[in-house]
């Protein structure tokens, strides 16, 4: 009885199993050629936009954050949002620094409010950050621009040195960012930009800690904006990472170059100016200068012994600031 019940049984199972493997089949042949088409169509409209001007996206009225703003690029940035009528937040750790672009922007017929803010700390930074949305309300640009630059071999960085570099350079982006991301979130919209460094392109001799929190600040501004678009395809909040090279602020000590008219120090009023560019386009990444990150991408390509060779012959980089 059992083997004749085994030859009557129905074969609908098998005809059901047969039909949803083609059906499978079907969709993934449909999302290949889907996935073929919109990658190459995605790498034309990139190709055509590197040899087209970008929009430039009005500032004009908005709230813009930047920590750092007494001294150098921050500064700088602070001044020229405020010429384009952005309202400018100006945060820095040093008063006095902090109150002369604040003065500086109101001489000017700019709009600035100056915060004393240690961005290292985290209950500091969420408190203020409660005031200022309460005071000012939206604020739609965030420059994390603050950051310290010991240059000296890693095995002369104290371990102070080394834990304040990564505290400011690094730790207190996420504070902020915790403090600014749930308004824009919610309104879906804001543009979050942070200073990372060429640094964060290329290791470099004298600056393996400063290298270290540049490198991170590159790849948590990646994650993040994976994040976000995770939980939202149509999220419009933008995330910027800027790639300056040796900016003369102060910070670069003593830059050295065998080519000093190839490979000179940038002014921060020009470094200012590519950097508040790179963030009305709407850039993911841009370096200063722009061909940088372009000269990384190659370089990642060619082998590291041959690179070297490149850069031994180029003899550029930072010294010692204990010289």
């Amino acid at each position: 009885m059992s083997i004749q019940s085994n030859n009557n049984k129905p074969n609908g199972g098998g005809i059901e199993i047969g039909q949803n493997t083609i059906y499978n089949i079907v969709l993934l042949i449909v999302d290949i050629v889907l996935l073929v088409f919109k990658f190459w169509l995605t790498i034309i409209q990139e190709i055509i936009q590197m040899f087209s001007t970008r929009p430039l996206e009005h500032v004009n009225g908005k709230l813009v954050l930047i920590t750092g703003a007494g001294h150098g690029m921050g500064k700088e940035m602070a001044l020229q949002y405020a010429s384009l009528g952005a309202k400018v937040l100006c945060w820095d750790v040093n008063e006095q620094t902090n109150t002369q672009t604040v003065k500086e922007i109101k001489q000017a017929g700019g709009t600035a409010h100056g915060y004393i803010c240690n961005v290292a700390r985290r209950e500091e930074v969420l408190e203020l950050a409660t005031k200022i949305q309460k005071e000012h309300g939206f604020v739609s640009i965030v420059i994390n621009n603050a950051g310290i630059m010991p240059c000296h071999p890693l095995l002369e960085h104290t371990e102070q040195e080394i834990r304040l570099m990564y505290d400011v350079n690094v730790v207190a982006h996420f504070w902020i960012i915790q403090a600014f991301l749930p308004a824009m979130i919610e309104r879906n919209e804001g543009n979050i930009v942070a200073l990372s460094s060429c640094a964060g392109l290329f290791g470099l001799a004298n600056l393996v800690p400063y290298c270290g929190t540049k490198f991170a600040v590159r790849g948590y501004m990646a994650a993040l904006a994976e994040e976000l678009r995770k939980q939202n395809p149509l999220s419009k909040i933008k995330f910027t990472t800027i790639y300056p090279y040796m900016i003369d602020t102060g910070l670069c000590k003593n830059p050295h170059y065998r080519f000093p008219s190839l490979m000179k120090l940038i002014s921060p009023k020009d470094a200012a100016a590519s950097i508040i560019e790179a963030q009305r386009q709407g850039l993911e990444e841009a370096a200063v200068p722009r061909h940088f990150v372009g000269v990384e991408k190659v370089s990642r390509i060619i082998p590291r012994k041959a690179m070297r060779l490149v850069n031994d012959f180029l003899d550029t980089g930072v010294d010692t600031d204990k010289i």
